[in-house]
C-alpha cells in the first residue's frame, strides 16, 4: 500500500514539473498593464518548451503570430502594433494560454540614471519634492503607466530582471521617479496618447556601469570587470547595472531614452564629455533600432565643497555633449539648484523641460522652445564684449534680475565681475579692469543661481569661452 502511495506521489510530482515546465515564462518587462510602442514591430519573446509551437494573438487586429522554441526553450515573434490606444489584451499560448490584460498602446520612454532620477514623488528623507503631494493626489490617469526596475548588478549580462508594470494612481505614483513622471504627464497631456514610463536607476552611480561590454571599445582607461571573478563587487563596476537593469529589456520597443546623472563623475569632465555620447552609441547600438532620440539632464548647480573641482566643468562637459550625437538633447536646470542639497527639489520643471525636448523634436509640435540660450558668438569691440544667442528667437531676459554672473578677463587670465546688459542682439559687457579682453564666463561656479534665460523661459547653462586648464 505504501509503495503504491509513493508510485502515485512520484508520478504526480513529474507530471505536475512538466507542466510547470511546458508554461509560458515572460521576462518582468511583460505583463498586466504594460504600454507597447505604438506603430512598429514590436517583440515579444519568452521561454516555453523546445519545438513546442507558441502562438501570440493580439486582440487588437486579432492577428496570431507564431514562433518554435529553441534547444533551450526561447522564443521571440514581433508583432504589429497599431495607432495608440486600448486597454487590448495579448493572448499566448503553447497548448496552455496565458493572457495579458489591460495592455495600452503608446508612447514608452526608458529613463535611468542616479540618485536624482531615482527619487521617487516622495523625496528622501528631509529632502521634498516641490508639489508633490498635489501631483500624487491629482495623479489617477488609465493613461500613464509605470515600472520601476529593482536595483542589482551583474557581471554577466542577463534575461530577466525584478518590476512589474503598475497603473497610474496616487499609491503608486508616490513611489515613483518624479522626475520621470513629470515628464510622461506633460507627455501625455499634450499628445492625448497612453505613456509608459520605465525607470531603472540607482543612487550614486557612476556612468560606467550603465555601459555594456562592447561600449568601452574607445575608453582605454576604463578597466572591465573579470567576468569569472569571485571577489565581490561594487555597483560602481563598469557593466554590472547595464547587465542586470538594462540588458534584460533590450529589444523591448520604445520612443526613446531620458538621462539624469553625472554627480558622481563630476571631477573627470574630460572623460564624461566622451562618455555621455559613448553611453548613448552603446545602447543604440545594443537595440539596433537606429538613432532613438535620447534627452539629458544637466545637473544642477551645488556647493559640493573644497574637494575636486567645481561642477561647472561637467555641465560644460554635458553641454559640449549635447551636440556631439544627432537626435539628442540636454535640459539645462541652471535656475534650481539647490547650495546645500545635491537632490533639488523642483522636479516638475526637470520633468517639463525633457518633455519640451520630446515634443519639439520627437513629435514635431510647432511653437515649442525646447532648449535655453546657447552661445553662438563673441566679438570684440575694444573693451567691450558683445555675445550673440541661439535659441533666443524672441530675445534673453531675467525677468526683471540683475545679470550678475558675467565674469571677463584680458591675457592675464585673471576675471573679474563685468557689467552686462541685454541688447536686442543679445550682451554686452565691460569692465573697466579689463581693456583687453579675451575670455567671458557666465555662471561658471559650484552652486550659482543663473538668471540668464529666453522669453520662454529657459536657462542658459553655464559657459566659458576660454578653454584654460581647469583651476
Amino acid at each position: 500500500m505504501k509503495r503504491n502511495f509513493y508510485i502515485i506521489s512520484v508520478l504526480l510530482a513529474f507530471l505536475f514539473s512538466t507542466a510547470v515546465h511546458a508554461e509560458i515564462k515572460l521576462p518582468a518587462i511583460f505583463g498586466n498593464h504594460m504600454v507597447l510602442q505604438q506603430q512598429t514591430d514590436a517583440a515579444i519573446w519568452g521561454k516555453s518548451t523546445e519545438n513546442k509551437t507558441v502562438k501570440v494573438t493580439t486582440s487588437w487586429n486579432n492577428k496570431s503570430y507564431s514562433a518554435t522554441p529553441d534547444t533551450e526553450g526561447n522564443w521571440k515573434v514581433y508583432v504589429k502594433t497599431p495607432e495608440a490606444g486600448g486597454p487590448y489584451s495579448i493572448a499566448i499560448s503553447d497548448g496552455k494560454r496565458l493572457t495579458l490584460e489591460n495592455v495600452l498602446i503608446g508612447e514608452v520612454w526608458i529613463c535611468s540614471g542616479q540618485s536624482n532620477m531615482q527619487m521617487t514623488m516622495t523625496g528622501y528623507p528631509t529632502q521634498p519634492i516641490t508639489g508633490a503631494n498635489k501631483a500624487i493626489a491629482t495623479s489617477q490617469n488609465d493613461k500613464i503607466r509605470l515600472f520601476t526596475v529593482e536595483r542589482d548588478k551583474s557581471l554577466e549580462a542577463r534575461d530577466d530582471f525584478t518590476g512589474e508594470w503598475l497603473e497610474c494612481n496616487p499609491g503608486n505614483v508616490a513611489n515613483f521617479s518624479a522626475a520621470a513622471y513629470f515628464f510622461g504627464e506633460m507627455v501625455n497631456e499634450a499628445l492625448d496618447v497612453p505613456v509608459g514610463l520605465i525607470c531603472s536607476s540607482w543612487g550614486g552611480t557612476r556612468i560606467e556601469p550603465w555601459m555594456s561590454e562592447n561600449g568601452f571599445e574607445n575608453f582605454d582607461w576604463v578597466n572591465l570587470p573579470d567576468k569569472n571573478s569571485k571577489e565581490d563587487f561594487s555597483q560602481q563596476t563598469p557593466t554590472v547595472l547595464y547587465n542586470a537593469m538594462i540588458s534584460p529589456m533590450v529589444g523591448f520597443a520604445f520612443r526613446g531614452g531620458l538621462w539624469y546623472q553625472g554627480e558622481s563623475n563630476r571631477n573627470e569632465p574630460g572623460r564624461y564629455e566622451k562618455l555621455m555620447p559613448g553611453l548613448i552609441e552603446n545602447w543604440r547600438a545594443e537595440w539596433g533600432i537606429g538613432d532613438f532620440p535620447f534627452y539629458y539632464v544637466q545637473i544642477a548647480p551645488f556647493n559640493y565643497g573644497t574637494n575636486g573641482l567645481i561642477s561647472a566643468y561637467l555641465r560644460e562637459a554635458q553641454l559640449k555633449a549635447s551636440s556631439a550625437l544627432p537626435n539628442i538633447g540636454m535640459a539645462s536646470t541652471m535656475d534650481a539648484g539647490e547650495e546645500r542639497c545635491i537632490h533639488p527639489a523642483n522636479k516638475k520643471i526637470v520633468g517639463e523641460r525633457l518633455a519640451y525636448l520630446a515634443l519639439a523634436k520627437t513629435y514635431g509640435l510647432n511653437g515649442i522652445e525646447y532648449s535655453g540660450p546657447v552661445l553662438k558668438e563673441m566679438n570684440l569691440e575694444g573693451s567691450v564684449v558683445k555675445l550673440t544667442f541661439d535659441h533666443a528667437g524672441n530675445g534673453l531676459t531675467t525677468f526683471g534680475k540683475e545679470l550678475k554672473n558675467f565674469v571677463v578677463a584680458g591675457e592675464n587670465k585673471k576675471f573679474v565681475p563685468a557689467t552686462a546688459y541685454i541688447t536686442r542682439e543679445g550682451i554686452t559687457l565691460s569692465s573697466p579692469l579689463v581693456e583687453k579682453p579675451v575670455a567671458v564666463r557666465y555662471a561658471f561656479e559650484d552652486f550659482v543661481v543663473g538668471e540668464l534665460f529666453n522669453t520662454e523661459g529657459l536657462p542658459a547653462s553655464s559657459f566659458r569661452t576660454d578653454d584654460w586648464e581647469s583651476e
